[in-house]
């Protein structure tokens, strides 16, 4: 599924809106209508995320999960290991950052500021 499909949507409604104004009233509208993008694109993984959750809980015997490579946003379903059904803990859920051993790997990853500073605090 390809966010910007939604995303390019949401940014035409919003030029389109203000297209009755004057020509500081597009430029101004176009440049919030693409900052508003990366932003819709977020909300939309998390809208996909918690219905993956959802459906996730609902079936029991699999698990949904959605993952997000550049813009494209993928469905995987896999089965539930036995015993992490609905309510039990996964059995890794139990250990320590310091009990867990391999290669360390570094990740770059670009947030709004709010969801930053959302992440720094948990």
């Amino acid at each position: 599924m390809e966010l910007s499909e939604y995303t390019t949507t949401l940014r035409d409604d919003l030029i389109a809106a203000a297209a009755l104004g004057d020509e500081n009233t597009r430029r101004i509208a176009g440049a919030l209508a693409v900052a508003a993008e990366n932003s819709a694109r977020l909300m939309l993984l998390s809208a996909l995320s918690d219905l993956a959750a959802e459906v996730s809980t609902a079936l029991g015997d699999r698990t949904v999960h959605v993952r997000l490579a550049g813009t494209e946003a993928a469905v995987e379903i896999t089965p539930t290991p036995r015993g992490a059904g609905a309510g039990e803990e996964p059995p890794s859920a139990g250990q320590s950052f310091d009990d867990l051993s391999g290669d360390i790997s570094r990740v770059t990853l670009r947030l709004v500021e709010q969801v930053k500073s959302r992440a720094e605090e948990a």
